[in-house]
């Protein structure tokens, strides 16, 4: 008979990320298995060594043959094969790739152990006091914790610090190398409107986790959940806490940049010094997507900051740096100062590819409408039909219901549009954009839940 897991303690945390100030906790500070959260630290100090010169994006990585043995979720590494630096940040940013992040830790500090000690003492540099890793990818072992608080803090320094990055965490798949991988968090990245980022984690100590954040406006918040039931109760749940957040961030907030974590490399906080003047030369908007230069333009490009960075006594490796940055991992929308209201650049409007490979531009968002919450909507022919699944007293209730029911019930509504229809008597909240007969199966099956459910003909 197999062993009996107690359900993970639940914990919370809602932010404005704009100021930092905190518009709900629950358990904020428990001490938790943080899961594949754990990857978002392993993401920003690979987007630290990148920055400082200690690897590129273009280095090959050798698989070690504990890196290739890590349990699922995983890109399928062998061991002795080459990989450049690039994919692996890709693999764990989106597929949460357990290999990948043990090997971007072994390819950083040489072991997986000096690694983790590296992530803990740049977490003690962020102010993540209740926060101990022991491994690269998150796997439940003793004394890997972390809280709710602390991981709020963390993302909220993945999207200030390293605004070039960001769009990674919207990304619905993205090629790693040998294979295209979908994301963890595409279902809520889907759903929600305007939310594009961060993590999800789970293992069966840790329950389901995730840190989330949405843009509305010149609104940004950040959400983070532990201790889910489910996968899809997890997402619901985010998003009410999203939707809390948005309720009580004010509309217009000043921007309070949290400080970059001194920079140690793999040397210990012995001799760090303050990163403020990078800091300041971080961009102040993430630029959109430009089109990438071809290899020979790439090249040149390279050669030419090689060249004037020697003239000047400047950091070479910076320049370098720089140069495939842009031939590459292409900054996105911006991440927070913009009153541009699209979430990230999604994946279907980015050529996910070496630098060999030309990016396109992100079309243009067309504006919501005021009355309306939109997912897809499709276009073939006699998708008429829809479901109302229930009236309520206001908009807001309305518009939580649908999201609950979206993604409770994702294998038939997936695709439809969801509509709140005002009247005299409530605010109806509705699918539409179905078959007769996906609209029959939908309702059949949310009555089986005890949701209530009628079907809408064409009119």
């Amino acid at each position: 008979m197999p062993l009996a897991v107690a359900a993970a303690p639940y914990a919370a945390m809602v932010i404005d990320a704009r100021t930092g100030e905190v518009l709900h906790s629950h358990n904020a500070d428990t001490r938790l298995h943080p899961a594949s959260l754990t990857k978002m630290m392993t993401l920003y100090i690979a987007f630290e060594a990148v920055r400082n010169g200690e690897i590129t994006l273009d280095t090959p990585v050798r698989i070690t043959q504990h890196a290739a043995s890590e349990p699922p979720s995983k890109l399928g590494l062998r061991t002795g094969q080459t990989i450049a630096f690039r994919y692996l940040i890709r693999a764990a940013a989106v597929k949460s790739a357990n290999d990948a992040a043990t090997a971007i830790g072994i390819a950083i500090s040489g072991s997986e152990a000096a690694f983790a000690r590296r992530m803990t003492r740049t977490a003690r540099a962020m102010g993540m006091t209740r926060t101990t890793f022991k491994n690269a990818h998150g796997l439940t072992e003793e004394g890997h914790l972390s809280s709710a608080r602390d991981m709020t803090t963390l993302g909220r320094h993945l999207l200030y610090d390293y605004p070039q990055y960001y769009n990674l965490f919207s990304r619905q798949s993205t090629h790693a190398g040998i294979k295209t991988v979908p994301n963890t968090n595409r279902r809520l990245l889907e759903a929600y409107k305007g939310a594009d980022g961060i993590k999800t984690g789970y293992t069966r100590a840790a329950g389901f986790n995730l840190v989330a954040s949405a843009k509305r406006g010149d609104e940004r918040i950040i959400a983070t959940v532990f201790g889910g039931k489910s996968g899809a109760s997890r997402n619901a749940k985010v998003a009410e806490l999203l939707d809390l957040g948005f309720r009580k961030a004010p509309s217009r907030a000043p921007i309070r940049r949290p400080d970059r974590p001194l920079y140690a490399g793999n040397t210990g906080i012995e001799g760090a010094t303050s990163d403020a003047t990078q800091l300041a030369a971080a961009p102040e908007r993430s630029l959109r997507p430009i089109l990438r230069p071809g290899a020979g333009a790439t090249v040149q490009v390279a050669s030419a900051v090689v060249e004037t960075a020697a003239e000047n006594g400047t950091r070479i490796q910076a320049g370098i740096e720089a140069a495939i940055a842009a031939a590459d991992v292409t900054p996105t929308a911006p991440p927070v100062e913009s009153a541009d209201t699209r979430p990230a650049l999604r994946p279907e409007n980015l050529v996910l590819a070496s630098v060999e490979t030309a990016a396109q531009p992100e079309p243009q968002a067309k504006p919501e409408p005021e009355q309306e919450v939109v997912t897809r909507l499709s276009t073939s022919g006699g998708h008429l039909w829809g479901i109302n699944v229930g009236r309520y007293t206001s908009r807001y209730e309305a518009e939580k219901i649908l999201l609950r029911t979206a993604l409770a019930e994702m294998t038939t509504l997936d695709g439809t549009l969801r509509k709140v229809n005002q009247s005299s008597r409530g605010y109806e909240a509705t699918f539409q954009g179905m078959t007769r007969e996906q609209a029959d199966l939908a309702c059949r099956r949310l009555i089986a839940r005890n949701v209530t459910c009628f079907m809408i003909g064409p009119s």
